[in-house]
């Protein structure tokens, strides 16, 4: 199912606004230098109430547990962050993060998972499938997976690779979902030309040297990297949110298309007027309040409204 959610008039001045601001910035290369700044940006979404933040491993992955006061035992979220695999770190997400755990009433982990070009690929996807992998020796038993741009495509080539292994008995995810995953490192989706002056943010090439330093001469089409080229038999249930004024577009279109194809149920909104993650500016955009708050009711229906009641023994 597809949707198409209408720009609405309260948001059209802060989208003219961020566009005007970003503008400038259009197309500039983006290598590891720009950490600082890509994490005061994310840093900067408003803090949820009532989050304890822990510093924590995971299946041998240091991170941060997202903690809250009255969340369902058994129920854990995993949360990969964005930054073309270059930029980014789960400190910097815990706030937006932590919005998201709050909404679905679930811990969450947030990985800080190896970024190139000092760790190509395939570094990120081994850290995440470990995150998952220890999230699952720790108890879990209901496990959603969330993440954005890069963090999306991880997302989603987890998916693919946990179904793989299925027949090994490992606890599948209950649900994901992916706002504006980078589905495709190939950059073939057909929105580089269709949306090239409607993205305020992104262009092709700044999108080819994150591929570059992640994948280092690699296979761009290897579904570890790329997950809509790979395998999309038992899925779990995914939702997609992505902006119409986005280049990577036609990366969650084609996904999307692909897995429903191969019988996963697939969500997919197409947000007008929004840019790349839109949802980070929480307070910002209605549209990001408004996807947030779907992103979350979807999770929270598999991870915590569909778990089976928790039953005290009766009394002898």
């Amino acid at each position: 199912m597809m949707t198409i959610q209408p720009l609405s008039p309260e948001d059209a001045p802060a989208v003219a606004a961020m566009r005007q601001a970003a503008s400038a910035h259009k197309g500039e290369k983006l290598g590891p230098e720009a950490r600082p700044m890509f994490d005061a940006m994310f840093a900067a979404t408003p803090a949820a109430a009532d989050v304890r933040i822990e510093v924590a491993t995971v299946g041998g992955i240091a991170g941060f547990w997202l903690r809250l006061p009255n969340a369902r035992p058994g129920a854990s979220m995993l949360y990969l962050h964005g930054g073309g695999y270059v930029l980014g770190s789960a400190e910097a997400l815990t706030n937006f993060a932590g919005q998201i755990a709050t909404r679905v009433g679930a811990d969450t982990f947030v990985p800080d998972y190896r970024l190139a070009p000092e760790h190509p690929f395939p570094a990120a996807i081994d850290d995440a499938v470990a995150a998952y992998r220890g999230l699952v020796a720790e108890g879990a038993d209901r496990i959603g997976v969330v993440g954005d741009s890069a963090g999306g495509g991880l997302t989603l080539s987890l998916l693919s690779i946990l179904a793989s292994d299925k027949t090994k008995g490992l606890v599948q995810p209950v649900g994901a979902a992916a706002m504006s995953p980078w589905t495709d490192l190939a950059l073939t989706g057909d929105s580089f030309e269709t949306r090239a002056e409607a993205d305020p943010i992104f262009t092709r090439g700044v999108l080819q040297g994150f591929a570059d330093m992640y994948l280092q001469g690699q296979d761009a089409t290897n579904p570890k990297a790329s997950p809509l080229h790979a395998e999309l038999n038992g899925l779990p249930p995914i939702r997609i949110d992505v902006g119409d004024h986005e280049v990577l577009l036609a990366d969650s279109v084609r996904y999307a298309d692909r897995a429903r194809a191969a019988g996963a149920e697939v969500t997919l909104s197409v947000w007008e007027g929004m840019p790349h993650v839109f949802q980070s500016s929480l307070g910002r955009f209605l549209a990001a309040e408004q996807s947030v708050d779907a992103i979350c009711d979807f999770l929270r229906q598999r991870l915590i409204d569909a778990s089976p009641s928790i039953s005290t023994p009766s009394e002898a």
